[in-house]
């Protein structure tokens, strides 16, 4: 929804606004895009030929020959071949356009995934949105739609940018940076947004973290007194960063005090890495440290709880001297409620909460009755099989 907003308020940009290109392959009103039929309507070549069952609401399928939006039907190899088409119109004719595709995030990478390597090769500029994205965000659909993998796809293509905020502020300052990359400073690489479905609300956003957003990490709250030394870290994003948030406060229960920061991109923070290891190897003398190693320093615990495979917030487990636990979701998706999934896959606040005890445990700051406690009050005293061996 909030996606949504911005590109509507974009769209009503009397210079900007005819540049950007909307696109959808299906299921435009399941991301919200309803508005769009009547505010801007639906290219057709030939107009509207038929009368369509909604003509008598307010918005109507409306197609026209001044269309702006893209609406391609059920087929994701059209509507990524539309996006090249405007992502590369830059250099093909001389003319800048903004292209918006909005999809399943199931249907991006893993269907049409030697597609947007394509479009990465003939560097086009524009936002891929991968829309009910993770692995538990959609309640009830099952296998088709549940994506715990595209983010580690992305993070493989060079000059894609993937973000997967939690917050609409957080998507904000990642639109607006990515239209500076691309349009102002002209910079050949496009942005992967995921965004999901989940009605919770949305906070202001906290003073001076805009280039931590960017970078990939910002603090978002404290819970209780923490030092370098402990207790515990948390890591969450999308749309776990909820979950982790509740098992902060889980944890206060426990007296043990938290910090809970925002992941929003793993692969950038990866990249920070490998750049400053890089420098450090050339520049003996001048040591750097990478935005992991500014943000998490201390052997402190960390907990990274994703909606997507352990693979992807592993990655940035070499920059953390700290015991480091990832939670994620890996195996087969299920048909169930939000809460079912997340218990399942184990990455909900309970699961978040009894690795941060397990992992201060095993480190020496608690003793093993803690956690056995910590079991008791959570009903989680039968482990079963592990979700990806199901």
């Amino acid at each position: 929804m909030a996606a949504v907003r911005m590109m509507s308020m974009l769209l009503k940009d009397k210079s900007f606004g005819p540049r950007i290109v909307p696109i959808v392959a299906d299921e435009a009103r399941t991301f919200g895009m309803d508005n769009l039929f009547r505010q801007i309507g639906i290219y057709a070549p030939n107009g509207q030929l038929y009368q369509p069952e909604d003509a008598g609401s307010m918005l109507f399928y409306k197609e026209a020959q001044n269309g702006q939006l893209l609406e391609e039907g059920i087929t994701e190899a059209g509507a990524i071949s539309s996006w090249v088409a405007a992502a590369t119109s830059y250099s093909m004719h001389d003319v800048a356009t903004l292209p918006f595709y909005i999809y399943y995030s199931m249907f991006g990478f893993q269907r049409v995934g030697d597609l947007i390597w394509a479009a990465a090769d003939q560097r086009s500029r524009g936002f891929l949105l991968g829309a009910t994205a993770g692995r538990t965000t959609l309640s009830g659909e099952g296998l088709q739609h549940q994506d715990g993998s595209s983010l580690l796809m992305a993070a493989t293509v060079p000059n894609c940018r993937a973000y997967d905020p939690a917050y609409a502020y957080e998507l904000a300052v990642i639109l607006h940076h990515g239209m500076q990359r691309m349009y102002v400073e002209e910079q050949d690489e496009f942005f992967y947004l995921t965004v999901m479905n989940e009605n919770y609300a949305q906070p202001d956003m906290p003073d001076a973290v805009e280039e931590d957003i960017l970078k990939g990490l910002y603090k978002v709250a404290d819970f209780g007194k923490v030092d370098d030394t402990g207790p515990v870290r948390l890591l969450g994003s999308g749309a776990i960063l909820n979950e982790v948030l509740a098992a902060a406060e889980l944890l206060a229960g426990f007296e043990i005090a938290a910090e809970v920061y925002s992941a929003t991109s793993y692969s950038e923070l990866a990249r920070d890495a490998a750049e400053i290891d890089r420098q450090n190897r050339y520049s003996p003398g001048l040591q750097r440290q990478s935005h992991v190693e500014r943000l998490l320093p201390g052997d402190m615990p960390v907990v990274a709880a994703s909606d997507y495979v352990r693979a992807l917030p592993t990655m940035i487990a070499p920059q953390v001297r700290g015991r480091f636990i990832a939670l994620g979701t890996d195996g087969f998706g299920r048909s169930d409620q939000r809460h079912v999934l997340r218990d399942f896959f184990e990455v909900d606040r309970h699961h978040v909460a009894l690795a941060a005890i397990e992992a201060l445990v095993r480190d020496g700051h608690l003793d093993a009755a803690v956690l056995q406690n910590a079991l008791d009050q959570f009903d989680k005293g039968d482990a079963g099989a592990a979700p990806w061996t199901l």
